[in-house]
């Protein structure tokens, strides 16, 4: 089978422990590209929190794409163009928060370009996600959000345990309405309904003309199921949770020994 797109997760996948890409990673990355196979980064991180790897990458030229916050934003990386973008509405936000407060977790989320939170006491969750991202984390009110704003993800951030404790209060109906994903072990994610890592790769092969065996998807957390289990090639990180790994059709290294390579080496370079 002649893979033409592989789609990589980006945190415990194509960066390591140090939050870098190793050269042999950037590498195999780049004679990838050179062979014509779209290298599509997805991630639950917004667009500006992925630049600095599409630029260390060269992932920003003509045809170039990039789905974040999860799958639920697909867009062009060169022209900025988008192929989806599955938000949640401002009644959303009421009823997450709600639920959060009533649960006893705290939370923050996000538009397209900023970061949001109503807890006072920020969480250092909160701030590690707006370093992570380079996103502007502006504490507000539910009062003071517009009523029309375009939700690209809400998240309950706290630390594992506590946050193992409010998922189990979360009632089914949510799980019915939104799609719900853990993406470490101190972030749950609700997105729009339909949007999810796999359903962004489909919406963008179906673009790009591409077929789901022609496909490959790499990760390692919840929020990569998705899109493993759509992909021709799943691929789970040595270092996936046990979730992942059971999904997956196949196993590479883990992140802090060039996985991403071991792949597209693999698959991808070498002559199958």
């Amino acid at each position: 089978m002649k893979y033409k797109l592989i789609a990589l997760d980006i945190d415990g996948t194509l960066i390591n422990s140090s939050h870098q890409i190793t050269e042999n990673v950037k590498q195999t990355i780049k004679k990838a590209k050179q062979k014509g196979v779209k290298i599509v980064l997805c991630t639950g991180r917004p667009l500006k929190g992925i630049e600095s790897f599409l630029d260390e990458l060269n992932l920003k030229e003509e045809g170039d794409y990039a789905a974040t916050f999860n799958g639920a934003l697909i867009q062009n990386t060169f022209n900025k163009d988008l192929i989806s973008h599955l938000t949640l509405k401002y009644e959303d936000l009421v009823e997450l928060f709600n639920l959060s407060e009533e649960i006893g977790s705290r939370s923050h989320f996000y538009d397209t370009k900023t970061l949001y939170t109503f807890n006072r006491d920020i969480s250092d969750y909160t701030v590690l996600e707006s370093h992570l991202t380079g996103i502007h984390l502006n504490v507000t009110t539910l009062e003071e959000v517009p009523k029309d704003i375009a939700m690209s993800k809400f998240m309950m951030i706290d630390h594992p345990e506590i946050l193992d404790e409010c998922i189990k209060k979360i009632p089914e109906k949510y799980y019915e309405k939104y799609t719900i994903v853990r993406s470490t072990p101190f972030f749950l994610e609700f997105l729009n309904s339909n949007a999810n890592k796999g359903s962004g790769i489909s919406l963008l092969a179906k673009e790009l003309g591409l077929k789901q065996e022609e496909i490959i998807c790499v990760g390692d957390a919840g929020n990569d199921r998705h899109m493993i289990e759509y992909a021709g090639l799943g691929v789970a990180m040595s270092n996936a949770t046990k979730e992942i790994k059971e999904i997956a059709d196949y196993i590479t290294f883990s992140n802090n020994e060039d996985g991403v390579a071991h792949v597209i080496n693999k698959f991808i370079l070498e002559e199958r």
